[in-house]
């Protein structure tokens, strides 16, 4: 029972024809639970009704009580200064604590039948994996996990930075500094080294910059040593890549990068062209987007080549096509919302009713000391480092306090990296953050950690629990209902993240879930109470509790060791 819902169609026939959902949009939660579980500010009604807050308040109390069903559900419902509380009965409550005995409680089927594509991550092939990258990866699968739980089919695309011309840069820096040995035995490290040394000894020789615009036509041209040293670099930056997925829990049904599209723009220059959208302009091919309020969408450049844009817009028709999508996500950073607006748009041109499913998540930018992070510089902390100091910090703590535990490394790696995901999806993604290794690695307070080892508390009473089950479950105290009534709120929070897509509803709920958790046991006896009808209600909560963090976690993207 969803409490808003339930107080929406009590109140529907006195404010038809109002539909139920808007009902439930005006429903609040009171931040004290002394004015109720659920509550309706009247004033909202008061212009439409022409009533004052208080008379309307007062009507809608009268008609609520008068349904004999609505004791069923609320012990008493008044109103006060213009709102109308309502108080969810122990009854009710204990009917909610049953429902979320089931393992898969907050997933609902409202994705059934419908295909979300999700493209995040997305890193250049070359490049080492950096916390540049952590956002759109941990952002995008969590996204992607929320979906992949509503009942969504979910397609996860990595759209690799596979082509353009740093790959000319990179085949030049090769050639005179490259070694095939030394490439193969420390994968990206090694290249970014030859790559950052290439825009060093370019500042200082910018011919370098034309063999590198020589060797990108080359690989476009079909060159056969070019072709072979790119994909080389492709294969082992996707292998580097590999591990640091298998950390995150990302997964993807498709790695198809910019180079997979280069074959399919000429489809899109054609249609651009037969729609009169393509403008001839100072040597470039554009489409003009001023009476939108935007710079032109480059097409083709003046060399005839293409560029991000013409690709992106390839991909979609491809993606439409392949899987028939009802929503395309992508997620990437805030500082390319107008190249998402631009070719949104020229698809919208094109005379494409999916273009609105067509749909950017963006997100703040990552800085180092203030700093923007660059490769070529080197301001950059790799994922590998981070996620192994992480580890390493994590492993410490546990051989002090508890030496013994089984699988500590596997149990350190899933703290350790989940701490790292946990701290990068506590704020709002559009938020911007400056990375301070300290603060990430910083377990105490509302932390990763601090949801795991809440998680694997419960998991341990459980165990201690044995095999336990009563049909009379009782509640003896507030703590009881407070933490019954904060997991009865986890399938609206699913949903509010889903439709918001934003990870941190789900973060942020998980700590509320641990600090009213941690109040009730402390409160409440559990495998010592009173009674087993008592013991056996705390223990459905600790139950309750236990599947909600787990399946909240998994959300985010962190594991959920019962033991740490």
């Amino acid at each position: 029972m969803n409490e808003k819902l339930a107080a929406a169609r009590f109140l529907q026939p006195s404010l038809a024809p109002t539909e139920l959902v808007s009902i439930c949009d005006m429903l609040e939660y009171p931040a004290d639970r002394k004015l109720g579980d659920v509550a309706l500010p009247c004033f909202k009604l008061s212009k439409v009704l022409r009533k004052a807050p208080q008379k309307i308040a007062e009507e809608l109390c009268e008609a609520v009580k008068a349904d004999p069903d609505s004791a069923e559900i609320f012990e008493k419902v008044e109103n006060v200064n213009g709102y109308l509380n309502f108080y969810v009965s122990d009854k009710a409550v204990l009917q909610d604590l049953l429902a979320m005995d089931k393992e898969d409680f907050g997933s609902s089927e409202v994705g059934k039948g419908k295909t979300v594509v999700i493209d995040y991550s997305s890193p250049n092939i070359a490049k080492p994996f950096h916390i540049g990258h952590l956002r759109s990866t941990v952002i995008g699968q969590s996204i992607k996990n929320i979906h992949r739980f509503c009942g969504y089919t979910c397609v996860g695309v990595n759209h690799l930075g596979d082509w353009g011309t740093q790959f000319g840069k990179l085949i030049v820096a090769y050639k005179k500094w490259g070694n095939r040995e030394e490439i193969e035995k420390r994968g990206i490290k090694a290249l970014t080294e030859i790559y950052v040394r290439f825009h060093e000894e370019a500042e200082k020789d910018p011919a370098l910059e034309e063999e590198a615009r020589e060797a990108f036509s080359k690989m476009e041209k079909g060159d056969e040593e070019c072709i072979s040293l790119w994909k080389w670099f492709v294969e082992i930056s996707i292998a580097e890549f590999k591990k640091v997925y298998a950390l995150i829990g990302a997964d993807f049904e498709s790695w198809n990068g910019e180079s997979f599209y280069f074959d399919k723009t000429e489809d899109v220059v054609k249609a651009l062209k037969e729609k009169n959208l393509l403008k001839f302009d100072g040597g470039a091919y554009i489409v003009p987007l001023d009476e939108y309020g935007m710079p032109p969408c480059l097409i083709l450049k003046s060399d005839g080549s293409t560029i991000y844009a013409t690709r992106d817009i390839a991909a979609a028709f491809y993606r439409k096509k392949t899987y028939d999508f009802d929503k395309c996500i992508y997620v990437t950073s805030a500082g390319q919302s107008l190249h998402f607006a631009q070719f949104f748009k020229v698809i919208e041109l094109m005379g494409e009713e999916w273009a609105k499913d067509l749909v950017h998540v963006p997100f703040g930018t990552v800085s180092i000391g203030g700093e923007k992070l660059a490769t070529r510089t080197g301001n950059v902390v790799l994922l590998e480092d981070l996620f192994r100091e992480a580890t390493e910090k994590t492993l410490a703590v546990i051989n002090e306090k508890n030496p013994t535990l089984e699988n500590k490394e596997e149990v350190a790696s899933a703290v350790g990296v989940g701490a790292v995901i946990f701290h990068d999806l506590s704020n709002g993604r559009i938020k911007d953050i400056n990375f301070i290794l300290d603060d990430v690695l910083n377990f105490d307070g509302n932390t990763g950690p601090y949801v795991q080892y809440t998680y694997a508390r419960c998991s341990g009473i459980l165990e201690k629990a044995g095999t336990w089950q009563c049909e009379n479950w009782v509640l003896t105290s507030d703590a009881e209902r407070a933490i019954i009534k904060t997991l009865g709120l986890f399938p609206e929070k699913v949903d509010q993240a889903r439709r918001e897509l934003e990870p941190s509803v789900i973060t942020r709920y998980l700590l509320d879930v641990c600090a009213e958790f941690n109040r009730f046991y402390h409160d409440c006896p559990v495998l010592k109470a009173d009674n087993e009808a008592v013991r056996a209600t705390r223990l459905g909560i600790v139950k309750a509790t236990a599947n909600v963090l787990c399946n909240g976690l998994h959300l985010i993207g962190l594991k959920t060791p019962k033991n740490i």
